[in-house]
């Protein structure tokens, strides 16, 4: 008998990977590149003092439990301290993607109810075109060559003058991060994480068939930090101890590839688009960088052609392929090619290599079929992959998408798929509509429905067509009202008011009728065939 005594109920919570970062990782670096190209160091362990600090600096604007506090940052140290601040504090951080839309912005912050926002004075024109749209208690601004404007509060000297914070006690399944992701409708819905998601989440990550993070690692997380948390790389390096090398919004080719050679980084990650405009600066100046150092290059977000992977190879680069999405914290499979496969040809190696990858430990996966019954893992059946697991979100925040959620708790991933022998997973097609662009989702439905409230527009489908650059590209096929006319700069201008540039159509189609089904819904399988090439 053990008297019902087992082991200490020890808290799971990013309190335990801040102080980490504090006593055995002090002297690590955190390296920022500025806006205009100045490198910034400062180390993790004084990235978690000033944490304590900014905690203080928030408690005393009124944040406490449970209130959000918004970010509009780059990847840059300030947004380190930012995540180690306010979920340690027993607040919740919500990153802000400033590449959306003012209207996208005006409904997300509204929908979390973000009291607090912190802006990097870079991204204050972004911030002006939502501001008057929501009332913040308070913003700060991370002010590099200029004092705040008036009326808004000044991060540095909010941390100069506080008292550091005594960290309190934080239950595992409290809140302590937040994220938006876009549904089938466009309006973009809330995933809640919890201290102890992230937490098992950054050593799943870390774990060697996973993206291998040790203390050893230098990482550059090309990925956003508004963008699902990096993917768990800040969090990682704060408890394992690697150098943390901050890109800010500087995301060419060119200024990546400096900063992996001069900083001797060893991994790095990001979507697609990144890596395929590096290939193409590798092969024009193949002697022009020395990364030697460079072990493996993650890309997740959208699926890796296997032309990719042969590029970075002809290099002596590795690309290792993951997959995930904001429901899932975000990190879900990674492809790392088994050891009975070491010895095969290169076209069984890569076959596999561009595969979305195996599910790491404690990621449950399925696949049901259109007959509601789950798929036989022969790599033939398909059907939508279902998934759970302690990162894995049970729900949206204020209760939005309830049909995203299976009875017995899985998430639908909208993703169809084929499911190998071994478990891995190779994306076929979408069960919905969207388009994902640059690792970006892309509402086609909106986008339709913004095209028909046009004068001359009598229908419009929007498919996601593939791009090289890109992955895809939304294509818009339009059929027009008699005696109308309308050019694709017209329509690219009546979108404008509500989309970002980077989300309008890179094509326009004008055909006479669209293709429909039985039911009137529109066939977009057969536009695709007709457009994709």
């Amino acid at each position: 008998m053990t008297n019902g005594l087992t082991m200490d109920d020890y808290p799971l919570s990013l309190t335990a990977v801040v102080e980490r970062a504090e006593q055995f990782h002090s002297t690590k670096d955190v390296v920022t590149r500025r806006p205009d190209g100045s490198i910034a160091r400062t180390t993790l362990g004084a990235c978690a003092r000033r944490a304590r600090r900014l905690a203080t600096a928030l408690a005393d604007l009124g944040i406490g439990d449970g209130d959000k506090v918004a970010t509009l940052l780059w990847n840059q140290a300030e947004h380190l301290e930012m995540y180690f601040a306010v979920p340690s504090m027993g607040a919740i951080v919500h990153t802000l993607n400033p590449r959306l839309h003012a209207d996208e912005l005006t409904f997300i912050v509204g929908d979390a109810q973000d009291r607090v926002i912190v802006v990097d004075e870079s991204l204050l024109e972004v911030f002006d075109s939502f501001r008057l749209t929501h009332h913040f208690d308070h913003v700060i601004v991370v002010a590099h060559d200029r004092p705040a404007p008036a009326g808004m509060l000044d991060y540095e000297t909010l941390i100069a003058t506080a008292e550091p914070m005594i960290w309190p006690l934080i239950d595992e399944r409290q809140a302590g991060a937040m994220c938006y992701t876009s549904g089938t409708t466009g309006r973009p819905k809330g995933v809640v994480y919890s201290h102890r998601a992230i937490v098992l989440h950054s050593m799943a990550v870390a774990l060697p068939d996973a993206l291998g993070v040790s203390t050893q690692d230098t990482l550059l997380p090309v990925v956003p930090m508004f963008h699902v948390n990096a993917w768990g790389l800040p969090y990682a390096a704060a408890l394992l101890g690697a150098r943390l090398v901050l890109p800010g919004p500087k995301l060419d080719a060119v200024s990546i590839l400096d900063l992996i050679e001069t900083e001797k980084v060893t991994m790095t990650a990001g979507v697609p688009t990144v890596w395929m405009t590096m290939l193409d600066a590798l092969d024009a100046q193949p002697q022009r960088w020395d990364l030697r150092h460079l072990d493996r290059l993650i890309v997740g977000g959208a699926a890796a052609p296997r032309s990719l992977l042969e590029g970075f190879d002809r290099h002596g680069l590795r690309v290792v392929q993951a997959w995930g999405m904001t429901e899932t914290s975000p990190m879900g499979t990674v492809s790392r090619l088994p050891a009975d496969l070491e010895n095969c040809d290169d076209n069984t190696k890569y076959d596999f290599r561009a595969r979305q990858g195996v599910a790491m430990p404690f990621f449950d996966i399925r696949a049901r079929n259109e007959d509601d019954g789950f798929i036989e893992w022969d790599d033939v059946a398909m059907g939508e992959l279902e998934v759970r697991g302690p990162w894995v979100a049970s729900g949206y925040h204020n209760g939005t998408g309830a049909d995203s959620f299976t009875d017995d708790g899985w998430f639908r991933t909208g993703d169809i798929v084929r499911i190998d022998h071994r478990g891995c997973i190779r994306i076929c097609d979408r069960s919905k509509d969207l388009v994902k662009s640059g690792g970006e989702w892309i509402s086609s439905v909106d986008l339709e429905n913004h095209l028909m409230a046009h004068p001359s527009v009598a229908e419009a489908a929007v498919i996601a067509v593939p791009d090289t650059k890109w992955g895809e590209r939304p294509l818009a096929v339009l059929v027009l009202r008699s005696g109308m006319t309308a050019d694709p700069e017209q329509l690219r201008e009546h979108l404008s008011s509500e989309f970002a540039r980077w989300q309008l159509p890179e094509r326009f189609e004008f055909v006479s009728t669209i293709p429909r089904t039985a039911t009137g819904k529109f066939k977009k399988r057969d536009l695709r065939d007709q457009f994709t090439a």
